[in-house]
């Protein structure tokens, strides 16, 4: 194939169509709403449907619904980054764009898309709600919350991130209390819980097996620090959220 011609030939046929394309300030202005956690901007743009819109965007498969595929890649991907930026723990992010683009292999039609793409800008907005707090912190915390994320199912302990980041146990947990008004170790318990509840909610796994899969020391000291944190035991809880909305 003669890339070249055919470029000129895309070119040609762009210009007599006057095909232009978005201008990029509109999209950042949505990226950043997401970032911001700006759940009513968000809401606003997804009950327009923005998303569907054609005009100005670039023509990436002659399929429509490739094409929004192609394009849901890179709002997705565009997401991951600036939420990065704005403190979101890159594991998470990246996790969480992965998450999104695998489930495009079993969409099948545009509206299933268009709810995909709603469930995952909603996604990041409001996780990014809960994060906004952490554009402000300082390198080493936002280090340590992405050792922590990404070591979830391990046995973390400050030593451990003291020796990640070459600094002391001292000036970590300093740094935890001035920025997040919490001990590293509460702080690694309160994560870990969380993923326990997703776990519970969104899985089958039974509850002594999320114990190990998480490191907790033992079954009861698990369901000890679950009923704390819930007020319910794990079982209490997976009867009362089990397949509810992700959290």
């Amino acid at each position: 194939m003669d890339f070249h011609k055919a470029w000129e030939e895309n070119e040609i046929k762009l210009s007599e169509n006057e095909v232009i394309h978005v201008p990029q300030n509109d999209e950042y202005m949505f990226y950043q709403s997401v970032a911001s956690g700006d759940i009513e901007a968000v809401q606003e743009n997804i009950d327009s449907h923005r998303f569907l819109d054609s005009n100005g965007k670039g023509t990436l498969s002659k399929d429509p619904l490739q094409n929004l595929k192609y394009h849901f890649v890179v709002s997705v991907a565009l997401i991951t980054r600036i939420c990065t930026e704005k403190g979101m723990e890159m594991e998470r992010a990246f996790r969480l764009s992965d998450f999104y683009i695998q489930q495009l292999d079993d969409i099948r039609s545009i509206d299933e898309l268009c709810e995909l793409h709603a469930r995952m800008v909603m996604d990041y907005t409001v996780r990014m709600t809960d994060l906004r707090q952490n554009a402000n912190l300082s390198r080493t915390t936002n280090e340590c919350l992405n050792y922590i994320y990404a070591h979830v199912i391990d046995r973390i302990t400050i030593e451990d991130l003291a020796d990640y980041l070459k600094t002391s146990t001292s000036h970590i947990s300093r740094l935890f209390k001035e920025e997040l008004g919490i001990s590293p170790s509460d702080y690694i318990r309160n994560v870990k819980l969380d993923k326990a509840k997703n776990l519970l909610r969104f899985s089958d796994y039974p509850i002594i097996d999320i114990s190990n899969y998480l490191s907790f020391s033992s079954q009861s000291h698990f369901s000890k620090l679950f009923f704390e944190e819930t007020g319910m035991t794990p079982k209490k809880y997976r009867e009362t959220y089990y397949g509810t909305t992700w959290k």
